[in-house]
């Protein structure tokens, strides 16, 4: 087991973790982040003008089928091994399940509570804001942490163009054939997927009450 996992090595590497673990909290933010401006906007459009959601789901659907390595090396002649290649190829994985889940999570609002909100005298983009949105919340939330976890484990792939993250130690010890390395860039990945995915649903709770006071059982 000592010769499986050396602790000693994780030890007197901490540095460097902390340095990866960085690294992979920014792809990923990033990648959600930029994710979601455009998928916002376009999922919006999509809800209110139906005859889109499909063509924008079939090009973001083919997008999502493209091969991470195969796109990265069609990225790499133009952008290079750079933070901006890794980017594209992350920030397009995120945008179908971002796009679903919001137009969906719009859908889903009551046609009683739209009609309602409109005889009160709310514009349209008042709708959104102030009706549609808060009820579509936890539906959203859903999708942002199907794609963080997703992206999660999509930036241990940008190791192979330089990027870092926990893939750079993945890729140090297939490499080396050293066991720890890969173990550890593996483990860490999957507790930052499982750490991010509770705290997305810690932070759903904050932010609808409503929901959860709807699902629980009565007293």
């Amino acid at each position: 087991m000592n010769e499986l996992f050396r602790w000693q090595w994780v030890l007197d590497h901490l540095d460097e973790i902390q340095t990866q673990g960085v690294e992979h909290l920014k792809l990923t933010f990033f990648a959600v982040g930029v994710g979601l401006l455009i998928s916002f906007p376009l999922a919006v459009w999509a809800h209110r003008h139906k005859r889109f959601y499909l063509p924008i789901t079939v090009v973001t659907g083919i997008l999502y089928t493209i091969p991470s390595l195969a796109l990265f090396a069609i990225l790499t002649p133009f952008t290079g091994l750079s933070f901006t290649t890794a980017e594209i190829g992350l920030v397009g994985y995120t945008l179908l399940i971002l796009i679903r889940n919001i137009v969906t999570g719009l859908g889903g609002v009551p046609a009683d509570v739209r009609e309602a909100a409109t005889g009160m005298g709310f514009s349209a983009n008042q709708l959104l804001w102030k009706v549609e949105l808060p009820l579509a919340l936890p539906v959203i939330i859903a999708g942002i942490r199907i794609a963080t976890v997703t992206t999660i484990g999509l930036v241990t792939v940008t190791a192979l163009i330089g990027q870092g993250g926990f893939g750079y130690f993945i890729l140090l010890g297939l490499s080396r054939f050293f066991s720890t390395a890969t173990l550890l860039g593996a483990g860490l990945s999957i507790i930052l997927a499982v750490f991010m995915d509770r705290l997305l649903i810690f932070v759903e709770r904050r932010l609808t009450p409503w929901a959860r006071a709807v699902g629980s059982p009565a007293a």
